[in-house]
């Protein structure tokens, strides 16, 4: 069923071809949401953002069976008079631009700021005023610490579900002291979202917040040295990915206790189509995305990742696969952290019948296979080269 011929919504209407805007295109989440759009919808995508190295597969010109309907246009939305014209040429606005490395938080606190409110307020604005949908892209950081977290380390209420589990309608969001610059992002972020909430309460802006919970899989982040910058640190599965290519330990951070939730890629972009598609359903509302069946610690991630990689390249493991590091030692001064995330599914499942189906297991096999096929020549090339004295 190419192009999606005859598609039907939850509630057994029609669904129309419609243009979207999609704002950080170019990243990882909108290559994976372009190429679902292509391969099995007739919408059409205006793919805005600087680069287009994750999306190049799908502007080809031999791509035909898409012929004109993805066009990318190279625009950085800091400053750029197109936006509000792509906007009202679209149906619906899905914006993904933003800093989400937290690397970045510490150190750039200023871009961090900038980018994720500052520079995201004419997006909302330019949809409230021309009457357009709206569907942000938020995140899990906005919860900042679960409440449990303040209580003493062996209170058995830590252990109660009401103490951790996030719910978008009643957790609070609650973030460290303002030195710690770690909150930069989820405080921008947390504001860009009650903005956005005011626009639909004050001026009947239709939108969708969306709370991503570690969405990972191919093409996400960048290997330092070969598609990124080499002193540049990525999210933890490229920085685990790039310590396995090269033969290096993997750094556990304050010993790698954080406990976290992963969802692969390709489920999550299932869930995004299901807003786009179902409107109805999905204006008004907050949602989490994520899998709160795989919950480890990033050592636990560590261990396995180690595991599932040799299973992959065929390669042992080497001698002692982990080390572990102090925040401040890898991330800086100001350094924080959120002790669990684990989404609750209520509204999800009720507004969408979505569910998450990868196991851990499975989607790091996916993943490590497309990272080795991608990067292992490259990293023993770059790694056998001679370097001048």
């Amino acid at each position: 069923m190419a192009n999606g011929a005859g598609r039907l919504d939850l509630d057994g209407k029609p669904i129309k071809p419609i243009t979207i805007c999609m704002i950080g295109a170019g990243g990882f989440i909108g290559s994976h949401l372009c190429e679902k759009l292509m391969t099995e919808t007739p919408h059409k995508v205006l793919a805005l953002d600087v680069y287009n190295d994750k999306i190049k597969h799908l502007l080809e010109p031999d791509t035909l069976q898409w012929a004109g309907r993805i066009q990318f246009h190279r625009i950085n939305i800091k400053h750029d008079s197109r936006l509000e014209g792509l906007i009202k040429m679209a149906d619906l606005t899905i914006n993904l631009a933003a800093i989400c490395t937290p690397a970045d938080y510490n150190t750039r606190p200023l871009d961090t700021i900038y980018s994720n409110f500052i520079d995201a307020l004419p997006v909302v604005k330019y949809c409230s005023e021309n009457n357009k949908r709206l569907i942000h892209f938020s995140t899990c950081e906005v919860y900042g610490k679960t409440i449990g977290s303040f209580l003493p380390k062996d209170h058995p209420l830590r252990q109660d579900p009401e103490f951790y589990v996030l719910k978008e309608d009643i957790s609070p969001c609650i973030f460290g002291s303002i030195e710690k610059q770690r909150w930069s992002y989820a405080c921008a972020k947390q504001l860009i979202e009650r903005l956005v909430y005011a626009e639909g309460a004050e001026n009947g802006l239709e939108f969708t917040i969306v709370r991503p919970f570690n969405w990972i899989g191919p093409r996400m982040d960048f290997i330092p040295g070969i598609d990124g910058p080499s002193e540049g640190v990525p999210r933890v599965l490229a920085c685990f990915s790039n310590n396995l290519l090269r033969r290096e330990p993997l750094k556990l951070v304050d010993g790698g206790e954080s406990q976290r939730t992963f969802i692969y890629i390709k489920d999550a972009i299932e869930a995004v189509l299901l807003m786009i598609e179902n409107p109805e359903r999905a204006n008004g509302h907050i949602f989490n995305v994520g899998n709160p069946n795989n919950e480890v610690t990033v050592r636990q991630l560590a261990e396995m990742m180690t595991e599932v990689y040799a299973k992959v390249s065929g390669e042992t493991a080497i001698e002692s696969p982990t080390i572990d590091v102090s925040s401040k030692e890898f991330y800086g001064e100001g350094y924080d952290d959120s002790d669990k995330r684990i989404p609750d599914m209520t509204i999800i499942n009720r507004q969408l019948g979505w569910n998450p189906k990868t196991s851990l297991w499975d989607l790091l096999e996916s993943t490590l296979t497309y990272q080795h096929r991608t990067y292992a020549e490259a990293i023993k090339k770059a790694t056998s080269k001679p370097v001048a004295s």
